[in-house]
């Protein structure tokens, strides 16, 4: 598997600094920071805080831009079908994952957003504070709280696997 990764990081961004690389992954939806610290730690082999700093970096980049620019964005793009269906399905995707978040708020929205498994990162974080209506401030402090408990719990699972 990391002969695989080795060629693909390689083959595609090995113009790019690492240190670029992991930050550009980190900010990546889907991805963020569950991907960059294993990258940055397994296999480009930085320090555990470099490899931190870096991912989390990465992954609080979308998130301000996300949080002021997905509401108008959307409410602009909902004239065209094929968004509207889009947008249908993230929201009640969203609504399913996201229980804690309207009944506790912000401090749901950092539970939410620290549980390191997939759909639960910053970016749904971001649509999830958006549909409940939490004021941006606190969104952006629950979020940023949740991306350094995930990084923290991803952290020490890449430290202790590699």
């Amino acid at each position: 598997m990391k002969e695989k990764l080795t060629d693909f990081v390689i083959n595609n961004f090995g113009f790019l600094p690492p240190e670029l690389i992991v930050i550009i992954v980190s900010a990546m939806p889907i991805l963020e920071l569950r991907g960059g610290l294993p990258l940055a730690y397994g296999f480009y082999e930085f320090s555990f805080w470099k490899s931190f700093s870096l991912s989390l970096f990465g992954n609080f980049l979308p998130i301000i831009p996300l949080l002021l620019l997905f509401q108008p964005l959307s409410n602009w793009m909902l004239r065209f079908n094929w968004y509207g269906k889009l947008y249908n399905w993230l929201y009640n995707r969203t609504l399913k994952k996201s229980g804690n978040v309207e009944k506790y708020g912000a401090v749901g929205l950092v539970l939410f957003t620290a549980v390191p498994i997939p759909t639960t990162g910053a970016y749904i974080a971001c649509v999830a504070a958006t549909i409940f209506s939490i004021r941006f401030r606190y969104a952006v402090i629950a979020i940023t709280t949740g991306i350094f408990i995930a990084g923290l719990m991803i952290g020490l699972l890449s430290y202790s696997a590699f």
